[in-house]
């Protein structure tokens, strides 16, 4: 059975997740931030993409002052092998697994490569590897592209989005969901209202995906 996949995200009110040159806004709260880490604490596996890694540059990590429990695995969507060998995924401080497309031939310190796909990865072969691996549960933390991906493959179970109390603004700035999109709302993704509550001065709105 392949692994519950819970996107997790955090957005201003207007839908942004970074600034509009690509630069990270810190836009979850103290209350946002305990849940995070509580939620990798749960997972078996955290995945993001390189874009992430190339402009976050995360650990993946949990932080004790947040959250108590083991770190996941650390999963990066890198097609073409552009982690680079001083981001933090590398660092050895938990185990990281590198997805990439089948020709590229990269190998990295501290992280096994998995292969799968002709031109990007095969995102139902890599859940299907995972689930080898015994991980139950993926937590996607971005970016934009990762979660459209898992959106458009319909291979979301859950989708939580934290809403910050700020608004970015931006023609260039990055949404929640990236890609292509659709181009009518037949064509978009229907969710289903679980769950609103009050973190601070935010709020964390927790969908069922595909309902």
């Amino acid at each position: 059975m392949r692994p519950r996949v819970i996107i997790n995200a955090a957005m201003s009110l207007d839908g942004k997740i970074a600034f509009s040159d690509g630069r990270p806004a810190r836009l979850s709260n103290e209350e946002d931030f305990a849940r995070v880490h509580r939620l990798r604490a749960e997972a078996d596996a955290v995945l993001v993409g390189v874009g992430t890694v190339l402009k976050d540059d995360p650990k993946l990590t949990v932080k004790p002052e947040y959250a108590e429990g083991r770190n996941p695995l650390r999963v990066v969507l890198d097609s073409d092998g552009k982690t680079p060998d001083h981001a933090h995924v590398l660092d050895g401080s938990a185990e990281t697994l590198i997805a990439t497309a089948t020709d590229c031939g990269r190998t990295f310190a501290h992280a096994q490569v998995f292969r799968a796909g002709k031109d990007e990865v095969d995102l139902g072969a890599l859940l299907d590897h995972l689930s080898t691996r015994g991980v139950k549960t993926l937590l996607v933390e971005g970016g934009s592209t990762a979660i459209w991906s898992f959106l458009r493959l319909q291979l979301a179970d859950e989708l939580r989005v934290f809403i910050a109390s700020t608004v970015l603004g931006g023609h260039a700035a990055p949404t929640l969901a990236g890609g292509p999109g659709v181009r009518s709302l037949e064509e978009s993704f229907r969710l289903r209202l679980e769950k609103v509550e009050r973190l601070g001065d935010g709020l964390l709105i927790e969908y069922a995906v595909g309902a």
